[in-house]
């Protein structure tokens, strides 16, 4: 076989061009946080990197879960699911919204995607999706801070059927991209169920630049508004594909190792995997944590070691302090005495932690860090 033919075959495979995918965590198979919240608030986790956000709704409730439910065949096990359990009343406020958010930093997506220069690219994102609601939705994308957005819609045809969607989106040329800082937001992505009236609609399939928050399409969003209307509505996302060209290609799949790692750059903690950060009262919460000795002065408060992460972060993170038994602002002393503390020194690899209350254990007794590390873009 010649080296051409040998090229066309690679490209041709459906296990070649790793790293195509510019998102992290696409198939929901990592969610540090926990795999279910009840009565969600804004900024609730679903799984690492997507988030469920709301805000000036009536009366909406939502609960958020990651799920063993996956379209068949295609070797993905997870999505994530919201479920509505308290409906939203009217037919919306100017200020509404309710969506699925979904933000990469520029560096990885418009920054590969050469958006903002002569070079710009375009991209395809592909998604599974199903609800036990029909009609049409809302997909947007947004430059940082919302000044360029890009609507289009999508139509779910079946109730309660994984369905597959494509959306071409052309590359995105105007300058402002280019000047994004690298480790700093890029792309922001948005499934929306519900949109307030007062942000600026586009013509369905069209950047927009006008300023504000722009870019949601002017279709109307008949499936969204029926999901966040209908008592105990579902609706469900897993094989998320962001990906330079014109041309979509069956979901690339990673090992869970490396997708948890792309994850902790944004988030970690001390607990093991499967628990859930602030779960109470187990020592097994103090498995991971960064063990030292306590000193007994109260006067000197010595810094004590901290955390290190298991990655460098995308930025110096927001620390939360936890006692095991699931009190945040807490460290756990000797015998399991609960004190005050505060994080320091706090960098992308690690930080110390600073008693701020009484300290009156042995040197010889251990204490314990057990902490959340937040990056977020």
């Amino acid at each position: 076989m010649s080296k051409a033919a040998e090229l066309a075959a690679l490209i041709g495979s459906q296990t070649a061009l790793s790293n195509r995918n510019l998102v992290t965590n696409g198939a929901m198979q990592v969610a540090q946080r926990g795999t279910s919240t009840t009565s969600a608030a804004a900024f609730t986790f679903f799984a690492d990197r997507f988030y469920y956000e709301s805000g000036s709704m009536d009366a909406l409730v939502i609960d958020t879960a990651q799920v063993a439910d996956a379209p068949s065949g295609t070797g993905i096990k997870y999505s994530i699911k919201a479920t509505v359990t308290t409906p939203e009343v009217g037919s919306g406020d100017t200020t509404e919204f309710a969506q699925v958010n979904m933000f990469l930093e520029h560096q990885d997506s418009s920054q590969k995607l050469s958006w903002g220069t002569s070079s710009a690219k375009d991209m395809t994102v592909s998604f599974y999706v199903k609800s036990s609601v029909t009609g049409v939705f809302l997909f947007s994308l947004h430059k940082s801070g919302g000044t360029a957005g890009f609507g289009t819609h999508y139509t779910i045809n079946s109730a309660n059927t994984w369905e597959k969607k494509t959306i071409a989106v052309p590359a995105a040329t105007d300058s402002s991209w280019a000047a994004l800082a690298d480790t700093g937001r890029g792309i922001e992505s948005r499934w929306s169920w519900r949109v307030g009236s007062n942000v600026t609609k586009t013509v369905d399939g069209d950047w927009d630049y006008t300023g504000g928050y722009v870019g949601f399409s002017d279709v109307s969003n008949t499936g969204g508004d029926a999901f966040v209307t209908t008592n105990g509505a579902t609706w469900q996302l897993t094989g998320v594909q962001y990906e330079i060209g014109e041309q979509a290609t069956p979901f690339e799949h990673r090992p869970f190792s490396d997708e948890l790692r792309r994850c902790q750059r944004y988030f970690c903690k001390s607990y093991n995997y499967d628990i859930a950060p602030g779960a109470s009262g187990s020592t097994n919460n103090l498995k991971g944590a960064t063990s030292f000795s306590g000193g007994t002065s109260t006067s000197n408060r010595p810094f004590w070691s901290g955390g290190q992460y298991p990655v460098t972060m995308r930025s110096e993170p927001t620390i939360v302090l936890y006692h095991y038994d699931g009190t945040s602002g807490k460290i756990t002393g000797g015998s399991f005495a609960s004190y005050d503390g505060s994080a320091v020194n706090i960098g992308d690899r690690g930080f110390n932690v600073h008693p701020t209350g009484n300290v009156s254990n042995s040197d010889d007794e251990d204490h314990y860090c057990i902490f959340t590390a937040s990056a977020e873009v």
